[in-house]
């Protein structure tokens, strides 16, 4: 049986700021971000979004009203949950309208969430066949203002729709994956921004990224040469070009240069948007679907996921003869063509009034154009509606 990917949408706010401004504010090189961290663009999160309201957001764009009657399981991937008793599979099950016949359920693990809950939909439908399982990797990067990883923040969502015959892509069962307790980047329950590493965790990545790379060849039989494309968890994008690269000489000169070009276009949306944790690497492989004029049908492609303190995983998928079938038209494209610039002070005092606590507050989301928002908090509860706009 085939089994993989048959959709696949991302969500992010309509607000961004410039990096080059940015840098500008914080007495840094505008080339130490645009070129060395390879990002030009951030999304903001308002108060009004969350990784709840995100992931319904990007999941209600691609799920049919039969989808959401035959779903058999929702697994919500973040490390910016919003309880640490109940999930929030719960609040996105109730926000989309899906049946109450399902299981729903949160999983955690830094930045690799994402690909857990994509393996477990991927061995659940295999064991069912039929069923359809909602992946969904919604998170929000936080570093702090004026801290060295904030040039590294975003947020958004990526949602996925499992079934055999996927029409994106199938999942192979190629997996090689390790854990180690390293702390490169941790957040405390009593935190609410990333305490990071930074450079011990880039190291980490790459090593992890070769250490795998090797084992995959070793147990696979395949070499570089069989990839039309590498993906990457991208925290930034240069970090998943300085892994790439460190493969490149494996590969003839005509593919090393294929890899680049097909990298270049997994990075297009990933630049504008900044951080994802979980949904990095899927909207990466959604910059791919979207952005190369290469890609065909058969073509394999390797997907590298790393979660810091830390997990990684290396496997492949066979894209399918109607990939372009399973994307939401002109999705990323539109959203980012109509975003609004925040000038760094608003960005600032954004960043500063984000929900937190527990007394009851008004959030008012006049000024939030997505279907799904928060508007606060009444008796130690969030508040969710869906707009109609």
């Amino acid at each position: 049986m085939t089994v993989g990917i048959d959709k696949i949408s991302f969500f992010s706010p309509d607000e961004y700021i410039d990096l080059a401004e940015l840098a500008q504010k914080r007495a840094v090189d505008p080339n130490k971000f645009i070129i060395g961290i390879g990002q030009t663009q951030q999304a903001v999160i308002p108060p009004t979004q969350d990784a709840v309201t995100m992931a319904a957001n990007a999941a209600d764009q691609m799920l049919t009203a039969q989808d959401r009657a035959e779903l058999s399981m929702i697994i919500f991937a973040t490390e910016s949950g919003i309880d640490n008793s109940k999930s929030g599979a719960i609040y996105l099950q109730n926000l989309l309208g899906v049946n109450k016949y399902i299981r729903t359920i949160e999983v955690k693990q830094a930045c690799y969430g994402g690909t857990y809950g994509l393996m477990q939909a991927r061995d659940y439908v295999s064991l069912n066949p039929g069923a359809k399982v909602l992946v969904v990797a919604s998170d929000i990067a936080r570093y702090g203002l004026a801290t060295p990883g904030e040039v590294t923040q975003g947020g958004g969502a990526v949602a996925m729709l499992v079934t055999e015959q996927p029409s994106i892509l199938s999942l192979e069962r190629d997996s090689q994956f390790m854990s180690q307790d390293m702390m490169d980047f941790w957040r405390p329950i009593y935190a609410s921004e990333a305490r990071v590493d930074g450079h011990f965790s880039q190291d980490l990545y790459r090593d992890f990224f070769k250490e795998l790379w090797q084992r995959y060849k070793e147990a696979s039989g395949l070499k570089v040469n069989d990839f039309k494309a590498f993906v990457f968890h991208l925290p930034y994008t240069k970090q998943g070009l300085k892994a790439l690269r460190d493969i490149l000489p494996e590969a003839s000169e005509e593919q090393a240069a294929v890899l680049l070009d097909e990298f270049e276009a997994s990075r297009v949306f990933n630049k504008r948007i900044g951080n994802l944790y979980t949904g990095s690497l899927y909207l990466s492989l959604l910059s791919l679907l979207k952005n190369s004029d290469d890609l065909v049908a058969g073509d394999r492609l390797g997907l590298f996921s790393y979660g810091s303190g830390a997990e990684g995983e290396f496997f492949s998928g066979i894209l399918q003869p109607n990939f372009k079938a399973g994307l939401v038209s002109d999705q990323v494209e539109t959203l980012l063509a109509k975003r609004r610039k925040l000038t760094i002070e608003a960005y600032e005092q954004n960043f500063k009034t984000a929900l937190a606590g527990s007394t009851d507050r008004y959030l008012d989301p006049s000024q939030d154009s997505a279907k799904f928002v928060l508007t606060g908090l009444k008796n130690e509860q969030r508040q969710y509606i869906k707009q109609v706009n």
